[in-house]
């Protein structure tokens, strides 16, 4: 069975790393704040103080980290992976970083003689815990193959999208979706309470057309309730629009609405919503509303 390196257990490396001991693999685990690895040591996790010792003792390690400066520390900082590099070791990138610094990681990593691929995934812990997320891969194509295994047992679908760099892509426009129809759910959901009407209908009309969404047939109904319960901080969606405005940048893209949003989401943060789900956007909105 293969030997892997967890470096990251906030909400969606915890639900990955437990799901992987379910299945029977192997796992060592590295966080810095060490009582975040304490239901996986519960689970038959081993624990490493360092990224240094987990490489060590790992074939394959994935990376949950929450941003690019904590990508490169992990992986080139001091007691870092790349110090405690050896034949074979490969590293699959999961944290949402900018395309351009997946791509350079992956050069620096290839310098030191270490193979990599970066696996961003769609969903949340409530999915990852059972397996069901959606991993989407580029880089080496021989890591992919050699440990697809793995990444089949982490999510029920995945896509091989090519050279470096090319996940992280898919993975932030993905994510502005998801902005974007938060917000847009927000609004409609203000709008149809401010015009004197039960939201509830507005909802069993939208999931009646083909305009309907996954997050309106699911999260919909729980953002009427006020329940912001998250899965994936507004916070975190936040951090990532502004990686999406960035790229846009790099790429010579004009995203007007992805600027517009982050912009929002970042009032939303300042407000102090930043700690709920994303789609407390709609708290917000309603404080906005009510002025």
């Amino acid at each position: 069975m293969v030997k892997i390196g967890l470096i990251g257990t906030g909400m969606l490396g915890e639900a990955v790393g437990l799901h992987l001991l379910k299945s029977g693999f192997s796992l060592c685990v590295y966080n810095r704040t060490k009582s975040k690895t304490k239901n996986l040591e519960e689970n038959g996790a081993i624990i490493s103080d360092t990224p240094k010792h987990l490489a060590q003792s790992s074939e394959l390690i994935i990376t949950c980290v929450k941003d690019g400066d904590a990508a490169e520390q992990i992986l080139f900082g001091q007691d870092g992976i790349v110090a405690g590099k050896h034949d074979g070791l490969a590293v699959a990138e999961m944290s949402t970083i900018n395309p351009s610094s997946a791509i350079q990681n992956s050069k620096r990593l290839n310098e030191e003689k270490i193979r990599s691929l970066e696996i961003p995934v769609m969903g949340g812990p409530n999915v990852a815990i059972d397996g069901k997320l959606v991993l989407m891969a580029s880089g080496d194509r021989d890591v992919f193959d050699k440990y697809k295994q793995v990444f089949d047992t982490i999510a029920n679908k995945t896509f091989f999208l090519g050279k470096s760099g090319s996940a992280h892509s898919i993975k932030i426009a993905m994510n502005l979706q998801i902005s974007l129809l938060a917000l847009a759910l927000a609004e409609g959901i203000t709008l149809t309470k401010k015009a004197g009407f039960d939201p509830e209908k507005f909802l069993d009309i939208l999931n009646s057309t083909y305009f309907k969404t996954g997050m309106s047939e699911n999260k919909a109904h729980k953002m009427i309730r006020d329940e912001f319960e998250p899965t994936f901080t507004l916070k975190n969606l936040k951090k990532d629009l502004g990686i999406i405005t960035a790229t846009a940048k790099d790429f010579g893209a004009v995203l007007p609405m992805a600027e517009r949003a982050n912009e929002i989401y970042n009032d939303a943060l300042e407000a102090g919503f930043g700690e709920i789900d994303y789609t407390g956007i709609l708290a917000y909105i309603k404080k906005l509303s009510e002025n």
